[in-house]
């Protein structure tokens, strides 16, 4: 009896070290992280209160000189893009785009060192993510559904709302401490199937994507050496990515799974593949590397996966170091699209009037002038007045559909949209794209603490005009 207990209890020694073995072995080959808050400066203490004041500084101005015409000539209409408080004080967004388990999740499990605990993105080699997860920054990890950050007005994803329920119940949130979070909001996508037809996701997921594309500072779209082939779906979505070619960075993952020869071979497919899909003279920066938490295969080019790896890294920390002026920017070219939209309803009211007389038919005239502006230098007159460049005009059939549901006679001619004390609103704007935002945007270059006064105060470098004072 005491010798069968005896080889029981060796047995279990023997389990026991076999087992604190593989232990060890599974635990030497994680890759070390402590380059990745070296590059991203995460130890390194920002300054808040500057931050701050920029973007109060910034909202101050939006409210005051942008979104008084935004809203006098209804411009979230034409472009379904309004914004509000909680996306102009966001964090900048990093978006993954891709086929499905390419490693667009691994790869956020390695950037938040978030790979075996509770809350790590689920991954595999099927389908996993179905839905929208957005990870930012909370004091304690929790997880907050779809519904809930529509309805929080301070997030900047309540206009997801209009997308329906059946996406909101596709929208995850996921909030833990942590300091990259601290100053990027991720957002993880469900993986590109080209066998499933859009309408079958129960939401306009083209519609969503445009959505996050057009708020996102980063994109990251990935793939892997075994999905390079490009259908329906995934030509829809970069023909969606039209215009943001500068934030775009293409990822080939997972490439230690093939020898230097092989790779060379698929990063040549992978561009054949593209080349038709991204119309631009300087191809996007295309990174090489196998971005998850376990260490590089042997037999591979393992120095050039962390060159690549740091350089990725680099870009990342870019668009936190510039996060204040990417915003500023993004206001100011904002404020240039209502100003433009606000110079051509008010052409359309004025050759509206010109051409009515006393038996003229409203609803005719009107739609001759929409549907040929051409023949009324609608377009025309707005570039000879201002220093507009015909490529930021917008497109003549959009105004057709905008006047289809908001009639003319709802819209007053800009010279009648001033007051006394506010002043005009084509001043107003003009001055915030021309003065205010250039001397908010010197001011965070400088080093300068920026206060809301010294736009304010003075109409930055205008002289006080007493308005009680007779001239």
């Amino acid at each position: 009896m005491k010798g069968t207990v005896l080889i029981c209890c060796l047995f279990s020694l023997l389990a026991l070290q076999a087992t604190a073995e593989d232990d060890e072995e599974f635990i030497s080959v994680l890759r070390d992280r402590s380059h990745i808050d070296e590059t991203l400066r995460l130890a390194t203490e920002e300054k808040s209160g500057d931050y701050a004041a920029a973007i109060q500084s910034l909202r101050s101005i939006y409210h005051k000189s942008i979104r008084p015409m935004e809203q006098a000539y209804k411009y979230n209409e034409l472009r379904q893009h309004e914004i509000s408080d909680g996306e102009i004080t966001s964090k900048p967004m990093v978006l993954f785009l891709g086929p499905w388990s390419v490693g667009k999740s691994s790869m956020i499990n390695y950037l938040l060192g978030m790979q075996d605990s509770p809350y790590q993105l689920y991954t595999g080699a099927e389908p996993t993510t179905s839905e929208f997860t957005v990870i930012t920054h909370g004091e304690k990890i929790r997880s907050v559904e779809g519904i809930v950050m529509a309805a929080d007005s301070s997030r900047s994803f309540s206009p997801l709302e209009k997308f329906g329920q059946n996406f909101l119940e596709k929208l995850v949130g996921i909030e833990m401490p942590h300091k990259l979070l601290e100053r990027v909001t991720l957002v993880d996508t469900p993986g590109i199937i080209e066998n499933r037809k859009q309408q079958e996701r129960g939401y306009p997921f083209n519609d969503v994507c445009q959505w996050f594309i057009d708020r996102a500072d980063l994109i990251f779209v990935v793939f892997d050496p075994t999905k390079l082939d490009v259908g329906l779906e995934l030509e829809m979505l970069f023909r969606q990515l039209k215009g943001r070619e500068s934030q775009i960075r293409i990822i080939l993952n997972k490439a230690d799974n093939l020898v230097t020869q092989d790779l060379m071979r698929v990063y040549g497919a992978l561009f054949w593949s593209l080349a038709p899909l991204i119309n631009v003279t300087e191809p996007p920066r295309v990174y090489v590397s196998s971005f998850w938490p376990y260490d590089y295969a042997h037999d591979t080019s393992v120095e050039l996966f962390k060159r690549e790896e740091i350089s990725l890294l680099e870009d990342l920390n870019q668009v936190i170091e510039n996060r204040m002026e990417n915003k500023i920017a993004f206001i100011r070219q904002h404020g240039i699209r209502v100003r433009i939209h606000g110079l051509l309803v008010d052409r359309y009211v004025q050759t509206f009037k010109e051409k009515m007389s006393y038996f003229s038919d409203p609803e005719l005239v009107f739609q001759e002038i929409v549907d040929d502006p051409d023949k009324f230098y609608i377009f025309k007159s707005i570039l000879a007045k201002t220093n507009i460049s015909k490529f930021d005009l917008p497109n003549k059939e959009a105004y057709r559909d905008f006047f289809g549901v908001n009639p003319i006679s709802n819209f007053k001619p800009l010279s009648t949209q001033c007051s006394y004390m506010g002043g005009c609103l084509l001043d107003r704007i003009e001055k915030a794209i021309t003065t205010e935002l250039p001397a908010l945007l010197s001011s965070i270059n400088s080093g300068k603490q920026p206060g809301l006064s010294s736009c304010e105060a003075t109409g930055c470098g205008e002289k006080p005009k007493n308005r009680y004072r007779k001239n």
